[in-house]
């Protein structure tokens, strides 16, 4: 999940402070596609259901200022629970004054659940924002980086801006050659190779209005989703109002959804021997490798700034469900 230092055992998504990216239109020319694909839903996640995902509760592998809770404490502490509406309200403490150093409670969930070649849709109402913060939405395999990590929404602070990140093992490229067959804009390094210190990964940011922050807050989210097939991996965004029928009928037929936000290409990264078994995760941390190394100030301000709960009024994930689909 990280952009600019080291993991320690497990990764977390990457973030840049680009331009997100909601994509509705017609099919163009260059996106390698499947023929004759059949998606088949295999699990829904919506509700309580998420209630039965892993509470991770271990210190932060990228060094956030946060105590991941454990199902029990979260849901006593009300910072995991399922709203009125339905949907699954995951939120960092927004009312303790914390002394200097001391952490701020929040949540960490990951999917029972394993997943290689699918396609992912979730339906997002809101997302963390705010000074601080670091929210995330992404997969990963539990060999990391051997199988894969793919970061599909994250961002830091007050970034208005989406970046979608590979980290994996080595002989894994970004293929810039497919760059007109999808809408966001490569950033940053082109090997998704992770080793050691260097967990950079290879990134693209998003390039359009309301997928990320507030803004994606105010319209009341959307819909993500993510294809992981023989082709490559393939990220969507659509806005609250343009969501398309075939989704919503959840019958999806991702070849008429137009270029994708971002298209990572088979042909210079094996997806099938790089990505395996990965869990679904959502999480935020707080300041940590990313966020408090971009916080205005640095390390200490961002330290400084965590002890404040009206820094967190909004740091709130709501989630209406997660589609899971097979294909054939």
């Amino acid at each position: 999940m990280h952009s600019l230092s080291a993991l320690s055992f497990l990764a977390l998504p990457l973030v840049a402070l680009g331009a997100p990216n909601f994509q509705v239109g017609r099919r163009q020319a260059g996106v390698q596609s499947r023929q004759a694909t059949t998606f088949t839903l295999n699990i829904t996640y919506s509700g309580a259901d998420f209630l039965e995902w892993d509470f991770f509760n271990q210190p932060d592998p990228t060094s956030g200022q946060v105590n991941f809770l454990d199902k029990a404490d979260a849901q006593s502490k009300n910072l995991a629970f399922v709203d009125t509406d339905g949907t699954f309200v995951m939120q960092v403490d927004n009312t303790t004054t914390l002394g200097p150093g001391e952490n701020r409670d929040s949540i960490r969930i990951s999917s029972p659940q394993t997943f290689t070649q699918n396609l992912f849709i979730a339906d997002i109402v809101k997302m963390p924002v705010g000074l601080t913060t670091w929210p995330a939405y992404w997969s990963f395999g539990a060999n990391w980086p051997t199988q894969g990590e793919i970061d599909v929404i994250e961002g830091v602070n007050s970034a208005t801006t989406n970046q979608m990140t590979l980290h994996t093992g080595p002989n894994c490229t970004l293929d810039t050659a497919f760059d007109s067959s999808m809408t966001g804009t490569p950033t940053g390094p082109t090997d998704c190779e992770s080793p050691g210190t260097d967990n950079s990964g290879c990134g693209i940011t998003d390039s359009s209005a309301n997928t990320f922050g507030q803004a994606f807050n105010v319209i009341n989210g959307g819909v993500t989703a993510h294809l992981v097939d023989d082709t490559g991996i393939k990220i969507w965004r659509f806005q609250r109002g343009s969501i398309p029928a075939d989704i919503t009928a959840k019958t999806p037929q991702p070849d008429t959804w137009g270029l994708p936000a971002a298209f990572f290409s088979t042909t210079t990264c094996d997806v099938k021997s790089h990505f395996v078994d990965h869990n679904l995760v959502f999480d935020t941390t707080i300041c940590g490798d990313l966020a408090g190394a971009l916080f205005p100030g640095g390390p200490s301000a961002c330290s400084a700034a965590v002890q404040d709960p009206s820094n967190y009024q909004f740091a709130t994930w709501r989630v209406s469900y997660i589609d899971v689909y097979n294909f054939s």
